[in-house]
């Protein structure tokens, strides 16, 4: 088919564009048959990188529904030329005015070009037989020739949607951990800057339910992550200064047991002591106040954990110790020992091993405790997964249930 116009009708003028696009055409060899639907939901997808709305998206959907064909590509002719009013029809009553408008910005974008007639007019010309032998409209071959260019541009929108939601996610679940921990410390009773932690996590609160920018939701998320460390030490400071006052009131009325009580506890101290070099803490292990990089308080844990609690005859004086029963209670709760080692390689043991101890409080409500820990070791792997969450939920749980039945 005979091509015969490069220039507009009437009053529109050349365009450095319009003569790119020109270029690019003849430029081109012919090109393999494309989905037409597949190109448009690229396109819809990379829109922003080539300046187009959603209207004007759905004014080049109805030009493609008057091409015959669903693929475009190889020896066919790919001008259409529908009337404004049927195009209009197509885009469900959009006004002339308005198709006009968003016409011109395919063009000037280069996804579609135009071959005008001598009078401006839509329409094509065969001979004798039917076969096509010139066409005066929209020519949609710019979207085979920029198909590969538009896959990109779909494919590096698809990532940044996916960095900006993975950023979302992230300063979420520490605003959301920092807002249940410091109201858990101002309820308690406990010292700190409660009111001054919850109003800035009010702003951060709202903040976010706008729609930012990646830089905008980068600086959100360490904003989100310093309020909730700022909560966890003043957390840790009164847990550790509760557990201390704890621990004196007991020597105090140790103090005034029989010899024979006195000697009995000693043993098994001695005991303790034993086993604790007998079995080496495993490597990365936190120490007594931290876990993974949260300065969660173990009596805070602890607190969450009574059916777990239960299966241990010494006492929990460290994450490590958790980590331990969390080994011992995997087994017993059906997690595989493979489900067990992939959460320990990526939560690590310490982490892994409380998480085993939260799923224990929940047993009654898992269905497959093997399934969910792994899900959570996606989550952790992904940086989406807040063992303070589990510790929080736990917390609040008894609470909720003592309320329902009074």
């Amino acid at each position: 088919m005979e091509r015969l116009s490069t220039t507009p009708f009437g009053q529109r003028p050349v365009t450095a564009g319009l003569l790119q696009a020109a270029a690019r055409m003849a430029d081109t060899p012919a090109l393999p048959h494309i989905d037409k639907w597949q190109i448009l939901r690229e396109l819809c997808v990379a829109r922003a990188a080539f300046g187009v709305t959603d209207r004007e998206l759905g004014v080049l959907e109805g030009l493609l529904s008057f091409h015959p064909e669903q693929m475009l590509g190889g020896n066919a002719d790919t001008v259409v030329f529908p009337s404004n009013r049927a195009l209009g029809e197509r885009c469900h009553g959009m006004a002339e005015s308005t198709l006009r408008r968003h016409l011109a910005r395919l063009v000037d974008a280069g996804l579609i070009l135009r071959h005008d007639s001598p009078n401006g007019k839509r329409y094509a010309a065969r001979d004798h037989d039917g076969t096509l032998l010139r066409a005066f409209g929209f020519d949609l071959r710019p979207l085979l020739v920029r198909s590969a260019e538009i896959a990109q541009a779909a494919q590096a929108a698809r990532a940044a949607t996916a960095r900006l939601k993975a950023l979302r996610e992230k300063a979420s679940l520490n605003k959301r951990d920092a807002q249940k921990l410091a109201a858990y410390g101002a309820e308690q009773g406990y010292p700190g800057p409660w009111d001054a932690i919850l109003l800035d996590l009010l702003d951060l609160s709202r903040l976010l339910r706008r729609r930012l920018a990646v830089e905008e939701l980068d600086a959100a998320g360490d904003r989100a992550s310093k309020l909730l460390q700022q909560t966890l030490i003043w957390l840790n400071k009164a847990e550790n200064t509760s557990g201390k006052d704890n621990q004196s009131e007991r020597q105090y009325q140790n103090s005034n047991t029989d010899s024979s009580a006195f000697e009995h506890c000693s043993e098994k101290s001695m005991a303790a002591e034993v086993d604790r070099t007998s079995h080496p803490e495993p490597s990365g292990s936190s120490g007594d106040t931290e876990v993974g990089n949260l300065n969660i308080p173990l009596p805070l844990i602890l607190r969450a954990l009574p059916e777990s609690l239960a299966y241990t005859q010494e006492p929990i004086t460290r994450f490590s110790d958790l980590a331990r029963l969390g080994a011992f209670l995997r087994g017993m709760i059906g997690i595989s020992p493979s489900a067990w080692q992939d959460a320990v390689d990526t939560m690590g043991p310490d982490i892994a091993g409380i998480t085993v101890c939260c799923l224990v409080e929940r047993i009654d409500d898992i269905r497959s405790p093997g399934g969910y820990i792994r899900s959570l070791t996606r989550e952790a792997a992904e940086g989406r997964f807040s063992i303070a969450r589990l510790i929080m939920a736990l917390i609040q749980r008894p609470a909720t249930v003592k309320s329902a039945e009074n």
